[in-house]
């Protein structure tokens, strides 16, 4: 059970990892310029031409998905499960400076940035995420989502509470946060993927009633709806849905039900004992083709399926990340299972 428990732990940060330098050449642009610079995906490939967030960017490289996520997996492991407001803001700054410098446009998203200001300002920390309902806290929650079990799931919101609240501090924000969060933990704990994703709505229930109230679709209510009508269609229409009718901007109940809804998709049909694992490199392909925030919504869809035990990445891919970014994720899988433990 342990060699189990690490596996999809580190199948769901690789997933992530995967699923954001597969969306990276084409995070921000539309479907139709997507296919005209790359073709149909089918693997890692390079910033084109009209790029302009990744410019220059080798085909394997990361972007702020798994950066922040693996900032936020250390910050875990040295804070032994506790991560405070001010040593979180100190290291998003300090992020951000260090992308600057490198000349890279893939800087903080619209909420944490428009809280870290209002903190610098002096708002204090539970106040300064009270508008942040982008998907921010929801692609960085992964190490979260490792590190905590879901049950009692009360308490495991509260752990995505205490890591989003800084700037995420809304209903929608905690939601989108504790779905993924959730479906990667439970997949961590032997869940499949359609019991996961049960599990996401739950806890997208509980977490809404977290934090300050803004305008917004429900998340836990939109899953329900967004997985079987994506279900219901024939897989030529789902793209067509997925990009016009669910969503793939920044908000959160656009992007999260997307990559949740994909993750269904992915599934559907095959024994839950035996997924295709194939299907998922597919799948994140596909995300990485959608338009909008593709690398975010593909690194939230690799981390569900990698958790979940659906996917078996390809070897060659995962080298090419790991090389290109000098990414070494298993001490942090190790760090963070460590921090499980602790919970009993």
């Amino acid at each position: 059970m342990r060699d189990t428990t690490r596996a999809r732990a580190l199948s769901a940060l690789q997933g992530l990892a995967l699923g954001d330098a597969l969306g990276m050449p084409t995070q921000s642009m539309s479907r139709e310029r997507i296919f005209a610079d790359h073709g149909t995906l089918r693997g890692l490939v390079a910033a084109g031409p009209h790029q302009q967030i990744a410019a220059g960017m080798p085909a394997g490289s990361i972007t702020d998905d798994t950066e922040q996520a693996v900032l936020l997996a250390r910050l875990l492991i040295d804070g032994r499960g506790t991560v405070r407001s001010s040593v979180f803001a100190a290291e998003l700054l300090a992020w951000e400076r260090t992308m600057e410098s490198r000349g890279s446009l893939d800087l903080l998203g619209p909420s944490t940035r428009a809280a870290l200001q209002r903190l610098q300002d002096g708002m204090p920390p539970e106040e300064a995420g009270r508008f942040g309902a982008t998907n921010g806290a929801a692609m960085r929650i992964t190490p979260v989502g490792i590190a905590v079990p879901v049950e009692p799931l009360s308490g495991f919101v509260d752990a995505v509470v205490s890591v989003s609240a800084l700037t995420h501090n809304t209903g929608i924000g905690i939601a989108s946060a504790a779905a993924v969060g959730a479906a990667v933990s439970a997949g961590v704990d032997g869940a499949d993927t359609p019991e996961a994703l049960d599990v996401a709505v739950a806890a997208a229930r509980e977490g809404a009633r977290r934090g300050h109230w803004v305008a917004g679709g429900d998340i836990a209510a939109r899953l329900e709806w967004a997985i079987p009508y994506l279900l219901g269609l024939a897989p030529r229409e789902q793209d067509d849905a997925l990009s016009e009718v669910i969503g793939t901007s920044v908000a959160a109940q656009e992007s999260v039900v997307a990559a949740l809804a994909l993750v269904a998709v992915t599934v559907a049909g095959s024994e839950p004992a035996h997924p295709d694992p194939d299907a998922a490199w597919d799948t994140l392909c596909r995300a990485a083709a959608l338009g909008g925030d593709t690398d975010t919504i593909a690194a939230m869809t690799g981390a569900v399926l990698g958790a979940t035990g659906a996917a078996a990445w390809p070897r060659t891919a995962l080298e090419t990340v790991r090389r290109v970014n000098a990414l070494d994720l298993e001490p942090l899988v190790d760090g963070l299972l460590e921090l499980r433990r602790r919970h009993g």
